[in-house]
């Protein structure tokens, strides 16, 4: 016969039911997710309703007339879904406003792209190569540029801008060079940061085995230093491409009579907004997001073959000097 010990031992034990308590993580989860609806629903937002049709009462009004062609004061309410038309995106592409503006936008940021790249490229492959504090005033300029607001360089640069004009008369009057140098100036910036984060990765052993076998400093660069700088360069550009295309403020004080489509988009929403808008701005956000996932894919899939003990970026965030 069991003993008394014995016998309370093989008694089994209740398991004690844990209280649900929310965790630290589950909090800092729930508000990150919180963050990112109160940033991205109003795009949403704004996506839906670039395929909005005019109300009911508006297309009454305007028998056999197409949808998209009504003029815009007679539309009625476009904040409310009326229906599903795509329309809108042909009628912004066709209007005469919107097409010129375009095409200036585009011109500018593929400019800025190819001057920002250049310079940038040149900046960080001397920046990589001088001593600490040799360098540290030129890296105190180039992050100062990205620190500052952006509305403080506009400012600056539209007086600069016109005090060079007054005192040399070649320097050219607020239009298109204008709103292409300062785009320069912040998207220089950027491209440096991203090309000498992908040069200092990357190593420099093949470049040492390069020289050792004969090679001079011109054919050492060409062969071994730019292809492997390659993804960072065409990270760089299409970074500055983005930038320079959907970029507002600098364009705002620095372009005279020049539209830019960001500039040309702020003004049809003050003075009458339709969904051709929406529509547009649609499409002006597509092309970011298509470039900068471009941009981490090729930097993800052009991954620096470094030597031990040295690191390589993997993605964005380490061309950026992130990580």
């Amino acid at each position: 016969m069991p003993s008394a010990p014995a016998a309370a031992a093989a008694r089994p034990v209740p398991r004690r039911r844990r209280r649900w308590r929310p965790s630290a993580k589950l909090g800092f989860t729930a508000w990150a997710m919180a963050v990112f609806a109160f940033l991205y629903l109003p795009i949403l937002v704004m996506v839906i309703f670039a395929f909005d049709k005019p109300s009911a009462t508006s297309l009454a009004a305007h028998p056999g007339v197409a949808p998209c062609d009504i003029p815009p004061a007679q539309i009625g309410n476009i904040t409310v879904w009326n229906g599903f038309t795509g329309c809108w995106f042909s009628a912004g592409l066709h209007d005469p406003t919107f097409i010129p503006a375009i095409l200036t936008s585009l011109q500018i940021a593929a400019e800025a792209a190819i001057i920002s790249t250049a310079l940038g490229l040149l900046a960080a492959l001397a920046l990589a190569r001088m001593k600490p504090r040799v360098r540290a005033p030129f890296d105190a300029v180039v992050y100062l540029v990205l620190v500052v607001p952006e509305i403080v360089i506009a400012v600056a640069l539209l007086i600069f801008f016109v005090q060079a004009r007054t005192h040399f008369s070649g320097f050219p009057a607020l239009g298109k060079p204008t709103i292409l140098l300062g785009q320069v100036v912040f998207n220089a910036a950027v491209a440096m940061l991203i090309i000498r984060a992908r040069f200092v990765g990357m190593g420099d052993v093949l470049e040492e085995a390069a020289y050792d076998l004969g090679s001079g400093p011109l054919a050492t660069f060409r062969q071994v230093t730019l292809p492997r700088l390659a993804p960072g360069i065409l990270a760089a550009a299409l970074l500055s491409f983005t930038f320079s295309f959907d970029d507002y403020v600098i364009p705002a004080f620095t372009n005279g009579t020049t539209n830019t489509w960001p500039i040309v988009l702020f003004s049809a929403v003050r003075f009458g907004l339709t969904p051709a808008v929406n529509a547009l701005a649609t499409l002006m956000l597509a092309a970011t997001v298509l470039a900068v996932v471009i941009t981490a894919l090729v930097l993800r899939r052009g991954r620096a073959q470094v030597g031990p003990g040295q690191e390589t970026g993997t993605g964005l965030d380490s061309a950026l000097g992130l990580r």
